[in-house]
């Protein structure tokens, strides 16, 4: 099977915790992220022989990561400093229902945010990688 994509990345800048995590990452921490997402269009390509033009994914995804998760603090609901940061600094901290782990962040990008993010411009989100370090990154694919 033939499959064309159009991908695009962006970068931002977030903290988190990893909660239960055996190491370093079981403290308050920040990375330089790098977001690569991979569409597909459900029909052909466009009548310009595109998946989806490249500005589109930049307002659709890229944007929602700067106005939602650039600059802020994430971290799961059921961590316990959670709570007092909230009590501080609410407009700082994004509280998800997962443990915010590179892993976990791809997965709910491609099943929870580009889905209605993309909603409408007849492309799915197919694959999301997540670049924490230069080093290391974390995949989050559906499926056809």
């Amino acid at each position: 099977m033939v499959m064309i994509t159009a991908t695009r990345f962006h970068d931002f800048s977030m903290g988190h915790k990893v909660t239960g995590h055996e190491n370093k990452c079981a403290h308050l921490h920040g990375h330089n992220y790098r977001i690569h997402f991979t569409l597909r269009s459900v029909e052909e390509q466009d009548a310009l022989g595109r998946v989806i033009d490249f500005s589109v994914i930049k307002s659709k995804l890229c944007e929602w990561l700067e106005e939602n998760w650039d600059h802020k603090m994430m971290l799961w609901e059921h961590e316990p400093l959670a709570f007092i940061l909230m009590q501080e600094v609410p407009q700082d901290i994004v509280l998800v229902d997962f443990n915010p782990t590179a892993e976990n962040m791809a997965k709910y990008l491609c099943e929870e945010v580009a889905v209605e993010q993309l909603a409408g411009t007849g492309c799915v989100l197919i694959k999301c990688v997540i670049e924490e370090t230069r080093k290391c990154l974390a995949t989050y694919e559906i499926g056809n």
